[in-house]
């Protein structure tokens, strides 16, 4: 019986070892999603402002300061 006790042992501390695998795993994709996400919602945000930027760029007048100011 003693050597079934062991085997069992074994597989339970192994049984552990996986699942703290998968955990550290699943942490760690969640993290790169995290992560992905962000970069991406940031990307989309500059690329936004960029856009009003060139907006409104375009719509200021193209000619120099006028002679009034002297």
């Amino acid at each position: 019986m003693h050597k079934a006790e062991r085997v069992t042992s074994v597989k339970s501390e192994l049984l552990d070892i996986f699942m703290s695998m998968e955990v550290s795993e699943h942490e760690q994709r969640s993290r790169s999603a995290a992560q992905r996400n962000l970069r991406a919602r940031r990307g989309i945000e500059l690329h936004e402002e960029f856009k009003r930027l060139s907006q409104d760029i375009a719509e200021l007048p193209e000619d120099g300061p006028s002679d009034d100011m002297h």
